[in-house]
């Protein structure tokens, strides 16, 4: 990195931190509104402010490097999914959701389930939101943040220690959000959302550069055999036939089109519609109409993604299949060892499809092996070890590394754009489960007479709480991987029934009110037996979530039916302007048949 870069790195990420604190050095948490100006910026955000921040706090390390390694691996432009189901997602939250939530004036999504249903309710899913934000996304974005930061650094000759970085950007996150709260995370998140999508556009563009640059003959198709198109070829016709095979939507084998129908939706709608981290913006707006804007621009925003992170990934495996190659390390040294000795062998090996059109030779001499190895010792005796021939997480940081260049500024703004992305995420996540616990707990079954102040005092002191348990758990996960996948599939347990039983109290206002905790306990039983891989081998997870939805709307339904109670009304708690957007209506139906149409172009 050049001293251009050096200086834009870091004049960016001071502006953030200055913009961020600047903007909510007004605050008065001393004042009745304390509480509200720091952890809902005093109700006054407005739309593109809403809109730029969710998609900041939304888009980290692990979409980064995640979206855009699946878009240079088998899955291609398929995974764009979790992106385009969410703009749909968003503008359904922004019509049938929020209005409910505004209208009653709550500063916390589990307080709803106190209005509906009882206090046991809000305080179980309170408990449950808080072991995933601190369990799975504050220890997951500071561990994925730092190990991005460290591998990407490390290519530059600098050499980061991975316990350095976590508490790098905890320290960075924490400074402006326990200063400045809601509002410092809004104004940070404008800069940090808006640099992630021309970061992302920047890296698009050398992408496409490159491959109008590059002689054919150094790259494949998104197949892995040799491309065989005209030399003298647009830069577009080149693309498009290398990578038919990886532009369809419905060619990702981990999600089959049945998930699309209920699957995938049920995690979108607690993400974007009940999980503090996100919801704690719309639930900040300055009105309805503002809050509908910024969730319809977030929409519009999220089928701007994937152009801008999957598409760079795909380019990446046609100019850089060989050192993803190469970064995957002796990827056949076990195989080696297995058929130094095929008679005492009980392993065979899954070949990546691509290595195999790109090395033909070697994969028949493997696929010999797996014969004889099952023939010897019969098909369920045998043990399937898969080769990881590719490393396609190296994507963006090849990318990075091989096409940005150096000392003009470009760099350093791409880095801190990538950094960026890091800390906006991680603040989201501290300001949520900040607010969960001092609004929920702290003021609910603690001090019921706390003032403003303290309540913003407790505020910051569990965000620093928050920091040190992340900073000091996720450098280990690094030893331990089973751990890091142990905790993301957890979400499942706690999610799907949250979404059951909002689904159910909105819609069945006569039922007993501690039906929603024997929801909000029913789940995880429901969720582990589906789940469970000796009772439904090889299921995937979203079949699960579909199947323990349905279970437990169908108890709560029965349990409805048999103890009734007084109708539940949602009260009018809030002096807020309610009127409903119709410009953002028209606009989130446009985003919506945008969606429809990409499908249908890209299936």
């Amino acid at each position: 990195m050049g001293i251009v870069d050096i200086i834009v790195f870091v004049g960016f990420i001071a502006a953030v931190l200055f913009v961020g604190l600047y903007k909510s050095k007004g605050e008065d948490t001393h004042g009745e509104q304390g509480a509200s100006d720091y952890f809902l910026a005093g109700r006054g955000l407005t739309w593109w402010l809403i809109g730029f921040s969710l998609i900041a706090a939304n888009i980290s390390a692990e979409q980064f490097v995640g979206m855009s390694g699946q878009g240079a691996g088998l899955y291609g432009l398929s995974v764009s999914s979790w992106e385009w189901i969410a703009a749909i997602t968003l503008v359904v939250v922004a019509f049938v959701l929020l209005p409910y939530f505004l209208r009653s004036g709550i500063t916390t999504i589990p307080e709803f389930l106190e209005i509906r249903y009882n206090h046991w309710a809000r305080l179980l899913m309170t408990v449950s939101m808080m072991l995933i934000l601190i369990g799975v996304s504050l220890i997951g974005v500071i561990y994925a943040g730092a190990l991005t930061l460290k591998q990407l650094m490390f290519e530059f000759d600098v050499n980061l220690s991975l316990a350095g970085c976590c508490w790098a950007l905890g320290a960075m996150a924490a400074i402006y959000v326990a200063v400045g709260g809601l509002k410092a995370c809004a104004w940070a998140d404008l800069l940090q959302g808006s640099a992630l999508i021309i970061g992302g556009g920047v890296i698009t563009y050398f992408a496409f550069n490159a491959l109008s640059a590059t002689d054919l003959g150094q790259m494949v198709s998104a197949t892995g055999t040799a491309a065989a198109i005209d030399q003298g070829a647009g830069v577009i016709e080149k693309f498009n036939e290398l990578n038919s095979s990886a532009m369809h939507m419905g060619s990702n084998p981990t999600m089959p089109w049945l998930i699309l129908l209920l699957g995938i939706w049920i995690p979108n709608f607690y993400y974007w519609g009940l999980n503090q981290y996100i919801t704690q913006r719309i639930l900040g707006s300055a009105s309805l109409a503002e809050g509908q804007k910024g969730l319809v621009l977030a929409g519009f925003l999220k089928l701007i993604v994937p152009f801008v992170i999957v598409i760079p990934g795909i380019i990446a495996f046609n100019l850089y299949h060989n050192e993803m190659e190469e970064n995957a390390g002796d990827h056949l040294a076990v195989y080696e060892q297995a058929a130094a000795n095929p008679a005492a062998a009980v392993q065979v090996f899954q070949m990546d499809p691509r290595w195999e059109n790109a090395h033909p030779a070697k994969a028949a001499e493997i696929t010999a092996y797996n014969t004889a190895v099952t023939a010897r010792v019969g098909a369920d005796a045998v043990e399937t070890v898969e080769l990881n021939q590719y490393k396609y997480d190296s994507a963006l940081g090849l990318l990075i590394t091989r096409l940005i260049p150096k000392n003009k500024g470009i760099l350093g703004f791409v880095i801190a754009a990538l950094l960026g992305a890091i800390v906006s995420s991680l603040a989201a996540v501290l300001n949520a489960a900040s607010t969960l616990l001092t609004m929920d707990v702290y003021q609910r079954y603690i001090d019921r007479k706390a003032s403003q102040f303290k309540l913003v005092t407790m505020g910051r002191v569990f965000i620093g709480v928050f920091v040190v348990i992340g900073c000091v758990v996720s450098p280990l996960l690094a030893n331990n991987s089973s751990v890091f996948e142990f905790i993301q599939k957890f979400q499942g347990y706690v999610s799907t029934g949250i979404l059951a039983v909002f689904i159910y109290g909105l819609i069945f206002r006569r039922s007993a009110r501690w039906i929603g905790v024997v929801g909000l306990c029913a789940n995880p039983v429901f969720y582990h037996v589906l789940v469970s891989e000796w009772l439904f081998p090889e299921k995937h997870f979203l079949y699960s979530m579909s199947w323990s939805l349905l279970a437990v709307l169908a108890l709560m339904w029965v349990l409805g039916l048999i103890f009734r109670g007084e109708k539940v009304e949602f009260s009018h708690n809030t002096t807020m302007d309610l009127t409903c957007s119709k410009g953002a209506l028209i606009f989130g139906l446009i985003v919506c048949v945008m969606t429809v149409s990409l499908y249908v172009i890209f299936w």
